[in-house]
């Protein structure tokens, strides 16, 4: 290495020793002087770890309606109350539109159909209050990834033969079948009763509300005995691959809209939801909350910069002597420059890494102590400390350039 490299990285060394010394002998100065850079990066860093965490909560848990799978109801994503209004007017899905579907359809894999109400399960004197009851086809299960723990599922024999069987989710279960066998055990399921004859694996929670407060039966005894006219079918569609999702949602659109004789101008008298809708909606919500995030980061960044400014600015009246002698044993503007940038980028960095570490612990207690999925990313960490040091550069100039251009001979004179 030569002897200038050896003195560059001398002087860098020194450069950032003497910030941090700063740092150290002015406990309350500095922290006061880097609050504003905290207060960025911590607000930054939480939020984008809250948002990061609710994309991969959002699409595990809700967004995942099973491989290569969408969804047609009566309703559709609604987002204002107009177009609730107006899709109130919209026909019911029923069992007629499953059945066309699943003849019908060239790009699908599999078709499957579920309607549900709310009951109160009893055994003997135990009650579970508003279970799901769910008449849904055999293939339902399947298709959305539910297993059996206990017993069997729903057979295409039960639905064939409209037979009052059903599948407890494991809450149900749980709650009305303590320590028993479940397996040939008759429930009440408001005045109607049904054999048990299996249990589900758990589900699960989505945002704390447990997904294992349901009760399968067959689609077919659903529209027998539950059936009461208003609700409507929701339909699950399975493409053949991925590269068929688009494909398949165009052929199960042509196939309703002519079967509802729905005229070519008008919309559709339905609603596609695909894991994709989902995010997006997603997405334009939690696009709000960074937004607003970002706006408070910028706010608390120019705040913070403009504390360093002012106290850098000090430093060069305080260090005017310091400085005449660096200029008067040979010391360039250059140099005096990257010294005062190099200073106040140390500050600003040393704010990002509080910053930082506030963040992530924040983030810790919050998974531990909560349900909020909360995920830190490296591109979080990148980010947050990168702006940090550009604020410090940014707001180090002018101080840097006007303690380069003081004259040595007045500077030496300068008392500090």
């Amino acid at each position: 290495m030569s002897r200038r490299g050896i003195l560059t990285g001398v002087d860098l060394g020194q450069t950032m020793f003497l910030a941090l010394d700063t740092l150290r002998a002015h406990k309350l100065r500095s922290f006061l002087t880097l609050l504003g850079i905290i207060l960025a990066v911590t607000t930054l860093v939480a939020v984008m770890s809250v948002v990061n965490g609710l994309n991969l909560y959002i699409a595990d848990k809700v967004a995942n309606l099973g491989a290569n799978s969408f969804v047609i109801t009566r309703f559709g994503i609604i987002t204002n109350a107009q177009d609730f209004i107006r899709a109130q007017r919209r026909p019911r899905l029923t069992a007629a539109d499953y059945e066309l579907l699943l003849s019908r359809m060239r790009d699908a894999d599999q078709v499957a159909a579920i309607e549900a109400t709310t009951q109160d399960a009893r055994y003997g004197n135990e009650l579970f209050e508003d279970a799901q009851v769910a008449g849904a086809t055999p293939n339902y299960a399947d298709m959305r990834d539910i297993t059996i723990a206990t017993g069997r599922g729903i057979t295409e024999a039960d639905n064939l033969h409209r037979e009052d069987v059903c599948v407890l989710g494991l809450d149900v279960a749980t709650k009305i079948l303590p320590g028993m066998d479940p397996r040939g055990k008759t429930i009440h399921l408001g005045s109607k009763t049904c054999t048990v004859v299996g249990v589900a694996d758990p589900l699960g929670t989505v945002f704390g509300v447990s997904r294992d407060t349901f009760i399968l039966i067959p689609f077919n005894t659903y529209e027998k005995e539950w059936k009461i006219g208003t609700e409507s079918a929701t339909l699950f569609i399975q493409a053949r691959s991925q590269d068929l999702m688009d494909a398949a949602q165009d052929e199960a659109r042509m196939i309703l809209r002519a079967a509802h004789h729905v005229p070519y101008h008008d919309p559709d008298d339905f609603g596609i939801i695909a894991p994709n809708s989902i995010m997006q909606l997603w997405q334009q919500l939690t696009g709000n909350i960074f937004a607003i995030a970002v706006w408070l980061t910028a706010v608390f960044l120019v705040i913070g910069g403009i504390v360093i400014m002012n106290i850098m600015l000090a430093s060069v009246s305080e260090r005017t002597r310091e400085i005449g002698i660096r200029k008067a044993l040979g010391a360039r503007r250059k140099h005096i420059v990257m010294q005062f940038l190099l200073e106040s980028a140390t500050l600003s960095v040393v704010g990002g890494v509080l910053g930082l570490l506030l963040a992530i612990s924040i983030t810790f207690a919050v998974r531990t102590l909560t349900s909020m999925p909360m995920t830190t990313t490296w591109g979080s960490v990148v980010t947050a400390l990168a702006l940090s040091s550009s604020v410090g550069l940014f707001f180090g100039i002018y101080p840097a350039v006007r303690a380069s251009r003081l004259d040595p001979i007045v500077a030496l004179r300068a008392e500090n």
